[in-house]
């Protein structure tokens, strides 16, 4: 295990432009980057990089199970102690997606947690990440868009103050909200007015759905909330109707194959239902949700893909479109995406 990024991909697989829909600012944060925050903030934390990684990654010996996987955002939340924190783990999110041949990515950011331990308005963490986001969006050439995410399992009022910071921050580059957290035990429907509201002031909706509860909750994200995509969503083939009507809708699915493996939603990797998804239509795209929690690159995403799961190289070549296609990009932009991609996956 390295300090920094983990085992890089196969330079074919690394190589391939690539778009991620689904990856959260929380789960990227470096190892490195941990200890010299906790160093400087006097924080009390593993001094040997082995024992922090266990707080804050998947270990091959940790029980793959929701809880445990939640359980290093636990963690997580007491690094963001200063707004350089903030804008550095920002940067560093996007020059690692950069490295990867990342083209464009939207990243998941989630204010109450980011405000968390030192108190932080939201408000003010939004601007620092909007800000942050632009200048490395440039800085490493990459195509940054932002969506700001809320936890089910946290006040309304809260995700009401985040969903009007972000309305209101469309032009600073916040694109989408995100309904994220513990769908097997929190209810979506208190979310709903925010949702309806969010969508009328020009934000898209994707929603975590169908990972730890069953189909009935992606067709209620389809039917009920609108939303224009899902993230992952891989118990939706549970039901032939919200199959069925996820293929009808063309409604995108943000899939993140390692990170359904650690959170116990599939058995084994071998036994992740993309394939199926694919055989039945669905509009999936592969993601990598948490890279740092999880150890991986988008890179190494699509090895596993290829390799693993035996989709053909060519279908992933349709997904990375698929993602571009799905993508919160406004038309003229999404279609410069797309062309590029195209002659660059081509080659």
């Amino acid at each position: 295990m390295s300090n920094n990024m983990f085992t890089p991909a196969p330079d074919e697989f690394r190589k391939l432009p690539k778009v991620e829909l689904h990856r959260h600012l929380e789960g990227s944060l470096r190892l490195q980057t941990m200890i010299e925050v906790a160093r400087k903030h006097g924080m009390t934390l593993p001094a040997n990089v082995v024992r922090l990684s266990r707080l804050v990654q998947v270990q091959d010996e940790d029980n793959f199970t929701f809880d445990n996987f939640l359980s290093k955002f636990n963690t997580l939340r007491m690094f963001y102690r200063s707004p350089e924190v903030i804008e550095r783990i920002t940067n560093e999110a996007v020059e690692d997606a950069a490295k990867d041949n990342v083209r464009y990515m939207e990243l998941r950011f989630t204010p109450v947690a980011l405000s968390r331990a030192e108190r932080f308005p939201l408000e003010d963490v939004t601007d620092w990440v909007c800000k942050a986001a632009r200048n490395a969006s440039k800085k490493h050439n990459v195509n940054v868009r932002l969506i700001a995410s809320v936890n089910r399992h946290e006040p309304v009022e809260l995700a009401e103050q985040v969903a009007w910071l972000a309305a209101e921050r469309i032009t600073d580059g916040i694109v989408g909200l995100d309904l994220a957290g513990n769908e097997a035990q929190y209810p979506s429907r208190p979310f709903l007015p925010i949702f309806n509201e969010a969508r009328q002031a020009g934000l898209r909706v994707t929603m975590h759905a169908g990972e730890w509860a069953g189909a009935q909750n992606v067709r209620e994200a389809i039917e009920v909330f609108v939303a224009d995509r899902i993230g992952h969503g891989v118990r939706v083939l549970e039901d032939d109707f919200t199959t069925a009507l996820a293929r009808e809708h063309g409604t995108a699915f943000e899939v993140c194959v390692t990170s359904n493996y650690q959170t116990g939603a599939v058995e084994s990797l071998p036994k992740h239902p993309l394939p199926r998804m694919i055989e039945k239509g669905l509009n999936v795209t592969i993601n990598t949700d948490d890279p740092s929690i999880s150890q991986i690159t988008l890179g190494n995403e699509y090895r596993a893909v290829v390799e693993d799961l035996r989709i053909s190289r060519e279908v992933l070549k349709e997904r990375i479109l698929a993602a571009a296609q799905a993508s919160f990009l406004p038309e003229n932009d999404k279609k410069k995406l797309l062309d590029s991609l195209k002659k660059d996956l081509a080659k």
